[in-house]
């Protein structure tokens, strides 16, 4: 995410007090996926009605400029189109998981490396 677009991230969010987790972050974002089921129908999902669509375009727009360059992001994008997915939807679920990065990013307050950081055992 670039200054334009991080800018844009904290004059929507502000800080993530509002939010308990990256879950609520990204279905404020409208990347979180609702159940529809009925009766004995269950498995289907859709896009929540109410979500900030400002916030859902940044997370795209961020998404898709990651995406364009060698990395993880593109690995990950690349992922998905093999399983099947068309463009839109591969790049919606690498927005969905660059939230996950960025909350966790923000939660620890460390920078972006694209190798995980070591976790020391007790």
């Amino acid at each position: 995410m670039g200054p334009i677009l991080g800018a844009e991230f904290v004059a929507i969010v502000g800080d993530l007090s509002g939010y308990r987790d990256a879950g609520r972050l990204a279905s404020h974002a409208g990347l979180a996926p609702v159940p529809r089921d009925s009766g004995r129908k269950t498995g289907h999902i859709h896009r929540p009605k109410r979500y900030n669509r400002r916030l859902r375009w940044l997370f795209y727009m961020a998404a898709q400029s990651a995406m364009m360059r060698p990395g993880p992001s593109r690995d990950y994008y690349l992922k998905k189109r093999a399983e099947g997915l068309i463009h839109t939807q591969a790049v919606l679920a690498l927005a969905r998981r660059r939230v996950d990065v960025l909350w966790a990013m923000l939660r620890d307050k460390r920078l972006f490396t694209s190798t995980p950081p070591d976790t020391q055992t007790a």
